[in-house]
């Protein structure tokens, strides 16, 4: 990483007020995961490890499916799935939505439209691997779509994983497009860092 893109990335780290307590740092070694999944509404078995072969991986975690900022972020993703597939990069979401509504979701037009997958971590595991606060189920509360939600949360942050399996970069307390648009920069950063070395 060169030291004004290093700047920055550290600036996005500052300003984005990530609490010193969460995320792991960038440098840290990601946990390797394994999840139930789901991609256009197939259920599939997703495996970080896999993943990382084909290049950089974006590991987004967010609250909960059908709510207004995972909506839009899911979305976002979904417009851009192509820059970062020219990137030389993929997309997971994580949450820690059921299997059953992550299908649903991960289908849905208006929102992954069947363009990345969406890790179900229902018990908060690989969340709390990762460093972040997983947060109980709030009596009551719903989703855009009436239901209630009767799953726990993880906050908002997404880390960029190179293929030698270490965090490059981690960006959290953004909206959500912003999220979304921090993390192409990074993978695009990347992708040119390669193209000098070969």
């Amino acid at each position: 990483m060169n030291r004004k893109f290093s700047h920055l990335v550290l600036g996005w780290l500052f300003v984005s007020g990530v609490p010193a307590f969460a995320a792991l740092p960038a440098g840290s070694v990601a946990p390797p995961f394994e999840a139930t999944a789901a991609l256009a509404g197939k259920e599939f078995k997703y495996t970080l490890s896999a993943e990382l072969k084909r290049g950089p991986v974006v590991v987004y975690f967010y609250p909960s499916a059908y709510t207004n900022g995972c909506n839009l972020q899911a979305h976002t993703f979904a417009e851009r799935a192509d820059d970062f597939a020219a990137e030389g990069s993929t997309i997971v979401g994580v949450s820690l939505d059921s299997i059953s509504r992550l299908k649903e979701f991960s289908a849905d037009p208006e929102f992954c439209a069947g363009r990345f997958p969406t890790a179900s971590d229902a018990d908060g595991s690989i969340a709390k691997a990762f460093g972040l606060e997983v947060r109980e189920a709030e009596p009551g509360k719903k989703d855009t779509r009436g239901a209630e939600i009767t799953h726990g949360r993880a906050e908002r942050t997404t880390f960029v994983i190179t293929p030698d399996g270490k965090v490059n970069a981690v960006i959290g307390g953004l909206r959500p497009a912003e999220n979304v648009a921090q993390a192409l920069a990074v993978v695009a950063q990347l992708a040119k860092e390669s193209a000098k070395r070969y």
